[in-house]
């Protein structure tokens, strides 16, 4: 059985509510104000059964310019429209106005419903206002459509649109099921002994009683209690159906209007979108760079700011890029359709797609650029649209999960194109476990950033071994996720472009030579060590006696201590390998003979003072020679030599 969804729309008092109470026999004014002023304030719900058996679900809307807000939550989801006319007054305000809304929206099909037939006498007056309708319709999507005169009160022309309305659902197209499952909340409230319940038009994929869901932007969980279509319990509900969906364990308060239920990871939550945006011809004025906005998607409605990327005025009836930074946050998709209206006065002012629902903030030169990356966005298919987001992406990388959300293209699609990309070398999954993945040039980028690096260091610290992995991490000039990092590392070991020892990095070709004069400070400082014996210097003193920069002597100084010349045993104390060799030998004897020695023999076989005995002792504890036993070393088991 289809289930198609009718909105209807149109200005205030011409009829929509009287028109569905005649179709279905249901009120969908169900507020208490509502029936004492006469008129639609809140969005409405009822019902058709067709004669083919299938039903149509429809969604009524206020005509009052009030109320406008409204009329675009509810007319989000819907799958055709009825415009509503009045015969005796023809096209008016709102009528222009919902009109336009829904053109924003790309509803796709619908007809011209002619109400309160029998307050015209006139035929050549109904003749005209059919002509003027039409005139008014020309190159919008209703251009052509069917103009059904109708009769609430009388009930002429009822019985009639039943069976049009029977044609067109008929043939429509029903939604497709792919993707994950979306609803946006267009009511909530409450009911005793069931709890909390929303109720909207599904957007995608399918929902069974049980099913986890979370709810957008707040990202609060929850669990489907049960599910309504019509007012008929089911036990699973598709994309495209009038549904109420009682929600475990989650209060009233914490879920309102603009929310969307979807499947666990279904959405991005955030606070910019890219979009494409149409001015419509009738703005009344143009849009200037960041002008203050009111932002309708699906059933929410938001404040935000309207930042053109490629000029500073967009005039009526033109079209461009823009980011719209909203005041609160939002939970949509790439393809979702959006109404813009302007601040104040609230009127509708335009509306377009959301092409990018997690941008980065576009900012001085950088806004041009982003306007014409958003073309490949707006015009390209899936594939393209998939590895523009990989690129997208950039040093961070991005998993197949979050590309799905933000390409919002099915699985069936990612399944097709990922291997595709993989074995064209466009695409490389860096970490297979994750399902995380980069861009073939981004791969490349990164690797020649590291290169550079490296290579920079190098001649500033000709002496060094190479640089710390972790200080190449921080010098790199954007943030690069650690794995990923680790990954370009090992693929430029690989290609023996770089040497990795420990925690140390250094180009392939880099080799450390001292010039003469460096060679003259080395062996300066050689001799000093090595002539104190065990009673060293410490090198902040011997340094200030040298010839040369202390950044001279400091960079020998770990040249010194890369190549093991000298050893150093506690910050700033340094011994010369030969004498520290020499002492480690005489301590292996001396344990080997005696068992165990205290710090006392220590000092006395060595002959130096305790703040050179102490941080040797805990030297050759560090290195395994020895093991501290109370206040007595022992020769560690193993340790002959």
């Amino acid at each position: 059985m289809k289930q198609i969804i009718l909105g209807t729309a149109g200005h205030i008092d011409h009829g929509k509510t009287s028109l569905i109470r005649a179709l279905t026999g249901i009120d969908t004014d169900r507020l208490k104000e509502e029936k004492l002023r006469g008129i639609t304030i809140e969005l409405g719900f009822a019902h058709l059964d067709l004669p083919s058996g299938d039903r149509l679900g429809i969604v009524d809307v206020p005509g009052h310019e009030k109320f406008v807000k409204h009329m675009v939550a509810g007319a989000s989801g819907i799958d055709l429209v009825a415009l509503v006319i009045a015969a005796d007054e023809g096209v008016m305000p709102q009528t222009r106005e919902h009109l336009e809304i829904c053109e924003l929206l790309r509803v796709k099909r619908g007809l011209v419903v002619l109400t309160k037939m029998d307050l015209v006498d006139d035929p050549d007056w109904v003749e005209m206002v059919k002509e003027d309708i039409s005139k008014f319709l020309k190159g919008t999507f209703l251009e052509g459509c069917p103009i059904f005169p109708v009769s609430a009160a009388t009930g002429e022309g009822i019985s009639e649109l039943k069976e049009l309305l029977n044609s067109m659902v008929a043939q429509s197209e029903m939604r497709s099921p792919d993707g994950p499952f979306r609803l946006p909340v267009d009511r909530v409230f409450t009911m005793r002994g069931f709890g909390t319940v929303v109720t909207g038009t599904s957007l995608s994929g399918r929902l069974r009683v049980g099913d986890p869901v979370i709810i957008y932007p707040q990202e609060k969980k929850s669990k489907v209690r049960g599910l309504q279509v019509h007012a008929l319990e089911v036990e699973e509900i598709f994309s495209g159906q009038r549904t109420a969906i009682n929600l475990q364990g989650l209060e009233r308060e914490l879920i309102q209007r603009g929310n969307v239920v979807a499947s666990p990871g279904a959405l991005v939550t955030t606070h910019m979108v890219d979009v494409h945006l149409e001015l419509l011809a009738s703005a009344p004025r143009p849009l200037k760079n960041r002008s203050k906005v009111r932002f309708h998607t699906g059933t929410a409605e938001h404040l935000g700011t309207a930042v053109l990327l490629d000029r500073e005025q967009l005039e009526a009836g033109e079209k461009t890029f823009v980011q719209i930074r909203l005041d609160h946050p939002v939970g949509v998709l790439r393809g979702d359709r959006f109404v813009l209206r302007s601040y104040s006065p609230v009127q509708t002012i335009g509306g377009g797609a959301i092409l990018h629902p997690l941008p980065k903030k576009h900012k001085g030169q950088d806004k041009i650029k982003a306007s014409r990356a958003l073309e490949t966005l707006l015009s390209s298919d899936e594939s393209e649209i998939l590895l523009w987001h990989v690129k997208d992406a950039g040093w961070f990388g991005i998993s197949e999960e979050q590309l799905r959300i933000r390409a919002n293209v099915t699985s069936k699609a990612m399944e097709r194109f990922l291997p595709k990309f993989v074995s064209q070398r466009q695409i490389i999954f860096y970490d297979k476990e994750n399902r995380r993945m980069l861009h073939w040039d981004t791969l490349e980028d990164l690797k020649g950033e590291i290169t550079e690096q490296l290579s920079s260091y190098h001649k500033r610290f000709p002496l060094k071994k190479g640089m710390l992995k972790e200080e190449l991490l921080a010098q790199m000039p954007r943030p690069v996720e650690v794995k990923l990092y680790n990954y370009v590392l090992r693929l430029l070991a690989e290609e023996h472009l770089i040497l990795q020892e420990k925690e140390w990095v250094r180009l392939a070709s880099h080799k450390v030579d001292l010039t003469e004069r460096e060679e003259s400070i080395r062996m300066e400082i050689e001799k000093a060590f090595k002539e104190a014996g065990l009673q060293v210097p410490f090198f902040r003193e011997l340094s200030t006696k040298l010839a040369g920069t202390p950044r001279q002597h400091q960079d020998i100084l770990q040249w010194m201590l890369s190549k093991g010349i000298l050893v150093k045993v506690k910050e700033d104390m340094y011994f010369h390998r030969d004498n520290l060799s020499l002492l480690q030998n005489q301590l292996i004897e001396f344990l080997k003979e005696n068992g165990e020695i205290t710090t006392s023999q220590f000092k006395d076989m060595i002959q130096v003072s305790r703040k050179y005995t102490i941080p040797l002792l805990e030297h050759f504890d560090a290195q395994r020679i020895t093991i501290r036993i109370g206040d007595s070393r022992k020769l560690r088991e193993g340790r002959s030599s």
